[in-house]
C-alpha cells in the first residue's frame, strides 16, 4: 500500500534538520542505509545500535542491543527509521517540556507547546517530514499532541500492538500507537503493527483484520454517543461550533446520535486516580534506574549514596515528583488507603464506560477543550472545572483498554483542534469507519503545516 505524502527516506533525513532547527523534534537523526518509507520513532522505542534515551539524562548514553518488536515489523513492511523523536522524559508529561533534550515546539506555532508525551512524533508528521511516526499513549500522550498539531493519532486496544522493547511508564495503561495524516493510512498502520508477540504476554491473540481494505464511511444506523460531561464543560464557542457541525453531518448521514452523561463524581476522579496508578507503576518500573543495574552512574560513598546521587542528577524535577508520589502510594502502610482505592475507583470508571458503550458503536467528544497553549501558559490549573471533565476524559480509554483516536476537526484562531472517537475493545474497524466519515466532512485529509501556509 502507498502511504500518503511519503518521500524517500534520504529526502526525509535531510529535511528533518531544517525542521529540527525550528521545532526541536529530533533526539537522534538516523541516516538511512536503504530506501523505504521514512518513519520517526518515539525515543522510548528500543533500536539496536541506535541511541535510545527516553529523553532522560540517566539514559543519555544507552544504546540497545536489540530492536523492539514493532521495529522488526516496520522493517518487514518497508519502513525506514530516519529519527528518534523528542518526548517528555520517560513519557511522563503532557507538554514535552520535561525532555532532557529540551522542549519540542508546536508545528503550527513555535510559541506554543507540541503536547506530550509523544510531541516529537506528532510534529514530525504535522511538518510533513515523515508520513507516519510511532508514539506511546499512557493517558492521552498520542491523542493530545495529535489535536494540538492537526494530525491523526491512534491508540488501539490494549494488547493490540506488542510493547516488547518499549521503555515503559505504567504497564497497565501503556499503549503503542502512531500518527498519520489520513484515516486510510491509520487503518493500514494497524495492520502493519498489530498481532501476537510471545515476548509480550499482554499482547493479544485476536486476528488482525484488513482494516484499510474494509474501510467504509457509511454510518447509517451507527449508534454514536456524545460525552455531554465534556461538551458542557468547554467554554470555547468556536471549538464547540466545529464539533456540533460534525455531529449534524453524522446525523444527516444516518447515524443515530445521542448524548450521554457519566457520573460526575467518577469524571472528577479520573485525573487523581490516573496520577496515583500511573506513578505507582512508574516507580516500580524504573526502580532499576539507579546507577548500579542500569543507566549512568555517579559515584558515592556507598551503594545508597551512589543511588541517591545518580537518581538526583539523572531525573528531571517533574519526574522526581511523580516517582515520589508513586513510591508513597506503594508504601505498605499506604497501599490499601491510596493505591488499592485508586484501583477500585478505576474499576468503577471502566464499568461506567463499558455499560454506556454496550449498545453503541462509539463515544465521541472534542479531543482537548482548547488549542495548544502558549509556552508561557503551560501551568494549567488541573483542578479547574473545565479541565477536570474536558481535559482528562481521554484517560478513560487507557483505564479500559479501549481503542481511541483523534483526528483534525478544524481550526480555531489559526490553530488545529481535534475530535476523539472511542470504540469498544477490538472494534477498531468501527472506529476507523466513523473517523473516515468525519474526515470526508472536514476535508482535512493529508493535512500538514505546508498546506496552511
Amino acid at each position: 500500500m502507498k502511504i500518503a505524502g511519503a518521500s524517500t527516506a534520504k529526502e526525509a533525513y535531510w529535511r528533518l534538520y531544517e525542521v529540527n532547527d525550528r521545532l526541536n523534534c529530533v533526539v537522534t537523526a538516523v541516516e538511512p542505509a536503504k530506501e523505504g518509507i521514512p518513519i520517526a520513532l518515539k525515543d522510548n522505542i528500543s533500536t539496536k545500535g541506535i541511541l535510545t534515551t527516553a529523553c532522560c539524562r540517566l539514559l543519555g548514553d544507552y544504546i540497545p542491543v536489540y530492536d523492539a518488536h514493532i521495529v522488526d515489523k516496520l522493517d518487514k513492511a518497508g519502513f525506514v527509521c530516519v529519527a528518534k523523536a523528542n518526548m517528555d522524559e520517560l513519557s511522563m508529561g503532557g507538554t514535552n517540556f520535561s525532555s532532557a533534550s529540551g522542549p519540542c515546539l508546536n508545528a503550527y506555532d513555535p510559541k506554543r507547546i507540541s503536547g506530550g508525551s509523544s510531541g516529537g512524533s506528532a510534529v514530525f508528521v504535522a511538518s510533513g517530514v515523515v508520513p507516519v511516526a510511532i508514539g506511546t499513549d499512557t493517558g492521552d500522550s498520542i491523542r493530545r499532541p495529535a489535536s494540538f498539531n492537526g494530525v491523526i493519532g491512534v491508540k488501539p486496544t490494549y494488547g493490540r500492538i506488542s510493547r516488547y522493547g518499549v521503555i515503559p511508564y505504567a504497564s497497565s495503561l501503556d499503549h503503542v500507537g502512531y500518527f498519520t495524516t489520513n484515516v486510510k493510512d491509520a487503518a493500514y498502520m494497524l495492520e502493519v503493527l498489530a498481532g501476537r508477540d510471545d515476548r509480550d504476554m499482554t499482547s493479544s491473540f485476536a486476528e488482525v483484520p484488513s482494516y484499510s481494505k474494509l474501510l467504509d464511511s457509511d454510518v447509517r444506523g451507527k449508534k454514536i454517543l456524545v460525552l455531554k460531561n465534556v461538551t458542557d464543560a468547554i467554554e470555547n464557542k468556536e471549538l464547540l461550533r466545529l464539533f456540533w457541525n460534525i455531529i449534524d453531518d453524522l446525523k444527516k448521514r444516518g447515524a443515530q446520535v445521542s448524548k450521554v452523561t457519566f457520573d460526575d463524581r467518577l469524571m472528577r476522579a479520573i485525573f487523581p486516580v490516573y496520577y496515583v496508578i500511573a506513578n505507582a507503576e512508574a516507580a516500580s518500573n524504573h526502580a532499576d534506574l539507579n546507577g548500579i543495574s542500569y543507566g549512568k552512574r555517579i559515584d558515592g560513598a556507598d551503594h545508597r549514596d551512589l543511588m541517591m546521587k545518580t537518581r538526583t542528577a539523572g531525573f528531571g524535577p517533574w519526574i522526581k515528583k511523580r516517582l515520589i508520589i508513586g513510591s508513597y502510594a506503594l508504601f505498605e502502610e499506604n497501599q490499601e488507603r491510596i493505591f488499592r482505592r485508586a484501583q477500585k475507583i478505576r474499576r468503577l470508571i471502566v464499568d461506567e464506560v463499558i455499560s454506556k458503550l454496550k449498545d453503541a458503536d462509539a463515544l465521541i467528544a472534542p479531543t482537548v477543550p482548547y488549542i495548544a497553549p502558549r509556552i508561557d501558559e503551560i501551568d494549567v490549573n488541573e483542578v479547574a472545572d473545565e479541565h477536570l471533565p474536558a481535559d482528562n476524559h481521554l484517560i478513560i480509554a487507557n483505564f479500559a483498554g479501549l481503542p481511541s483516536m483523534s483526528l483534525p476537526m478544524g481550526f480555531v484562531d489559526g490553530m488545529p483542534v481535534g475530535i476523539s472517537v472511542t470504540a469498544n475493545v477490538f472494534a477498531e474497524q468501527q472506529m476507523f469507519d466513523i473517523a473516515k466519515a468525519i474526515e470526508e466532512y472536514t476535508g482535512l485529509e493529508d493535512l500538514t503545516v505546508e498546506d496552511r501556509l
